[in-house]
């Protein structure tokens, strides 16, 4: 698997994934509806390191990385992942999760930081637990979950 910074000809392959992964409306807050145009213009904002992973030449997932806070909370990442619900399961999350650390390191991040894992998404929380990051708080109802309504969010942490 190839990981790099995306390019403008990487727009279709990230809407791809990006669609099929908040259309279900359990695991990111954005709006399931979501359009295109906004899609892209979240995920490859100004400021914000946007990547895609490669397996054969097939974009299998991406993610992003940024500064949590601006100012003095900008030495603490952000990051966010999505991964193609067709390769789920074949440890793409991990290795960007991996890439993400290292790439947040390199660029003098202090710490990462998730702000919203929605807890029901028990395969996200376990993977960002074995990478070292500890629940630091617990935001009941703060996830509207499109089939189960309003469940937990955790706000994880880790220093890097």
């Amino acid at each position: 698997m190839h990981i790099r910074p995306s390019t403008a000809g990487d727009h279709d392959d990230i809407w791809r994934i990006f669609h099929a992964v908040v259309r279900t409306g359990d695991t990111y807050a954005f709006d399931p509806d979501i359009s295109r145009s906004d899609a892209i213009a979240a995920w490859c904002a100004s400021g914000v390191h946007t990547y895609v992973a490669e397996d054969d030449g097939q974009v299998v997932g991406t993610y992003i990385l940024k500064a949590n806070q601006p100012g003095l909370g900008s030495h603490v990442a952000n990051a966010a992942f999505m991964v193609d619900p067709e390769t789920q399961g074949k440890g793409v999350g991990r290795t960007m999760a991996e890439h993400c650390l290292d790439e947040a390191r390199g660029l003098g991040f202090k710490a990462m930081q998730f702000n919203l894992v929605v807890a029901q998404n028990k395969p996200a929380v376990a993977l960002w637990e074995k990478l070292g990051f500890e629940t630091v708080g617990r935001l009941r109802g703060a996830f509207r979950h499109r089939a189960d309504g309003l469940v937990d969010a955790l706000v994880m942490y880790r220093v890097l």
